[in-house]
């Protein structure tokens, strides 16, 4: 490894150090640390709940395809309201 790849790493490894010992202090500092537990669980709860939601849709041969036209029509109706005449452009 050159000198050039150790500084990466040094750096990269300070920044993560500097990152962690900030959560830390934000942690530390919190009165109702079971709060951040409630929260994180139900975070994790949603997402569960989510994929498997998109998971089941993704199963319907149908409701793809109908998901599909929706945003190639979204996508075209974006493009034309927004991005293709200079007036619009400002507005967005």
């Amino acid at each position: 490894m050159s000198s050039s790849d150790d500084t990466g790493v040094s750096d990269t490894s300070q920044q993560l150090d500097e990152f962690l010992n900030d959560i830390k202090a934000k942690y530390d500092a919190l009165e109702n640390k079971s709060q951040v537990g409630i929260y994180g669980g139900g975070a994790l709860a949603v997402l569960w709940l989510s994929s498997a939601v998109i998971g089941a849709v993704n199963r319907l041969p149908l409701v793809l395809k109908v998901l599909e036209l929706v945003g190639l029509f979204y996508t075209g109706w974006f493009v034309y309201r927004y991005l293709l005449f200079k007036s619009n452009k400002r507005e967005l």
